[in-house]
C-alpha cells in the first residue's frame, strides 16, 4: 500500500471515529461504526495481521454492527427525550478534560517505552515449536494465554446469560424474536436457501485451516452464525427455546471441553491446560473444534435477543 493510500486510510479511521463519538443520534452513530470496523480490517491487513484482521470484519463490523443497530432500533423511541437532557457547559469541559488526559497519558506510556521495547516474543519463538502448531496466534491463544481464551468464552456464555434475564417472567424458556414468517418469492428467502450451504463450509474450513494458517474458532464460528441468522431473519427456522436441553449442552458443551482438557493437563503435564508435547496439537484442535458449535449458537443468541414469546411448539 503506498503512502497516499496509507495516509488516506488513516483520515478515513480519524473522521469515522470522531463522527461515531460526536453523532448524537444512535443510529448515524452506528452507520459511522460499521463503515470504521471495515476500514480497521484493511489496516490491520496492512499490517499483516490477517488473523486479526479477519476477526475484526466478522466480529467487529459484522456481528457488532448488526448488534448495535438492533439496539438503535431499540432506543428509538428514547431518543428524543434524552436530547433535551444536553449537558451543561461544565460537564462538557470536564469531560474534554478527562478524555485528552486520557489520551495523553496513553501517549506518554507509548513514547516512554524502552527501546527496545519488553517482549515475550523471544521466548515465544523459541517454545512455539513444542504446541505443533504452524499459525503462531493459534499457538499464542490456546498454549501460552489458554486460560485467557477459555475465559473469553465463559465470559461470552455469562453475557448471553444476562441477555437472557432480561425476559420478562412469562416469557422465561420460551422463544426470542418475532414468530418467523416467510417469503418463499423474496431475495432473502433466496439467499437463505443458497448461501448457508456454502457458509458452513467456509466455517468449517476456517477452523480446519486455523491450526497453521490464518483462521480458527472464532472467525469459523461467526460465519456459522450468520448463516444460522441469515436462516431465522428469511423465516425458514425459528429460533429455538431457550429451555431446550440441545441448546444448553451446545452452549455448554465447548467451554466444558476446553476446561476437562485443562482438567487432563493437571494430571498428564503437571499443570492445569499443559500440553504433553507429542499430543499438544491435538488436544488444540480438539478444544477448537468443541468451541466452534458453542461459539456459534452463543453469538447467533445473543443477536437474537432475550426470550420474548411462548414456545409455541409445547
Amino acid at each position: 500500500m503506498t503512502l497516499a493510500l496509507t495516509l488516506a486510510l488513516v483520515g478515513l479511521l480519524m473522521a469515522l471515529a470522531i463522527w461515531t463519538v460526536v453523532a448524537r443520534d444512535t443510529f448515524a452513530a452506528v452507520t459511522g461504526f460499521v463503515p470504521y470496523g471495515l476500514l480497521l480490517t484493511l489496516a490491520w491487513l496492512q499490517l499483516r495481521a490477517v488473523d486479526v484482521a479477519m476477526t475484526e470484519a466478522a466480529i467487529g463490523a459484522g456481528l457488532t454492527g448488526v448488534l448495535l443497530i438492533a439496539a438503535a432500533a431499540r432506543l428509538r423511541a428514547t431518543e428524543a427525550p434524552a436530547w433535551a437532557e444536553r449537558p451543561g457547559l461544565a460537564t462538557r469541559v470536564l469531560a474534554a478534560i478527562v478524555s485528552a488526559a486520557v489520551a495523553a497519558g496513553i501517549g506518554a506510556c507509548v513514547l516512554l517505552l524502552p527501546d527496545p521495547a519488553p517482549s515475550l516474543a523471544p521466548a515465544v519463538v523459541e517454545n512455539i515449536a513444542a504446541t505443533g502448531v504452524g499459525n503462531p496466534i493459534t499457538a499464542v491463544l490456546m498454549s501460552f494465554r489458554a486460560m485467557d481464551t477459555l475465559l473469553e468464552a465463559i465470559v461470552l456464555l455469562l453475557g448471553l446469560v444476562g441477555v437472557w434475564s432480561l425476559a420478562p417472567d412469562r416469557f422465561w424458556g420460551g422463544r426470542p424474536g418475532p414468530a418467523p414468517t416467510e417469503d418463499p418469492n423474496s431475495i432473502l428467502g433466496y439467499l437463505a436457501r443458497v448461501l448457508p450451504p456454502i457458509g458452513i463450509v467456509v466455517g468449517v474450513y476456517i477452523l480446519w485451516v486455523g491450526a497453521d494458517h490464518p483462521g480458527g474458532k472464532f472467525q469459523g464460528a461467526t460465519v456459522l452464525a450468520a448463516m444460522w441468522l441469515l436462516v431465522m431473519m428469511a423465516g425458514l427456522s425459528d429460533a429455538p427455546a431457550v429451555d431446550r436441553r440441545w441448546v444448553r449442552i451446545a452452549l455448554a458443551g465447548g467451554p466444558a471441553a476446553f476446561i476437562a482438557v485443562g482438567l487432563l493437563g493437571s494430571v498428564i503435564a503437571g499443570a492445569f491446560l499443559g500440553y504433553p508435547e507429542a499430543f499438544a496439537k491435538p488436544l488444540i484442535v480438539v478444544i477448537e473444534a468443541a468451541l466452534l458449535p458453542s461459539l456459534a449458537v452463543t453469538l447467533a443468541l445473543l443477536l437474537t435477543g432475550p426470550p420474548s414469546r411462548k414456545d409455541s411448539s409445547e
